[in-house]
């Protein structure tokens, strides 16, 4: 599910599946340039497709990059969890946007019963720190 997700929305923007092998591709290689990548057989594509996959990811703010020589040398802006975190979290803003606010509540725990049904407690867990620190803030 989080996989789909992933795959599907990153604040706003649609990633494909090529753009999704190069965003893991750099961040197991730490940065690289596109060379870099074809060489090592990180991905199976022709030079000019990595390398304007690699433009359009730094143009919606996934990737960084700095001149190495005559080509950009290109790394991820986000680790995996901060990269999960936040595209978990721009999705959930667009359910709540979307109308009924309930719709995400019980999204998130028919999703969790699949997966796990034992991370209903964590869940449970988790709001009652959160409505704890919530009454600690309002009480100051």
């Amino acid at each position: 599910m989080l996989r789909r997700l992933k795959s599907s929305i990153t604040r706003g923007h649609a990633l494909g599946p090529l753009e999704m092998e190069l965003l893991e591709a750099l961040r197991r290689r730490g940065d690289a340039t596109v060379r870099e990548l074809l060489d090592g057989a990180a991905v199976q594509a022709a030079y000019t497709t990595v390398m304007t996959t690699l433009d359009r990811l730094y143009k919606k703010g996934l990737l960084e990059r700095a001149l190495d020589g005559r080509a950009f040398r290109y790394r991820s802006r986000e680790t995996e969890e901060e990269y999960n975190r936040n595209t978990v979290a721009a999705s959930l803003q667009n359910l709540l946007r979307s109308g009924d606010p309930a719709l995400p509540v019980s999204f998130l725990v028919d999703t969790v019963t699949e997966h796990d049904a034992a991370l209903l407690d964590e869940l449970a867990r988790a709001v009652f720190r959160k409505r704890r620190a919530l009454r600690k803030k309002e009480a100051r």
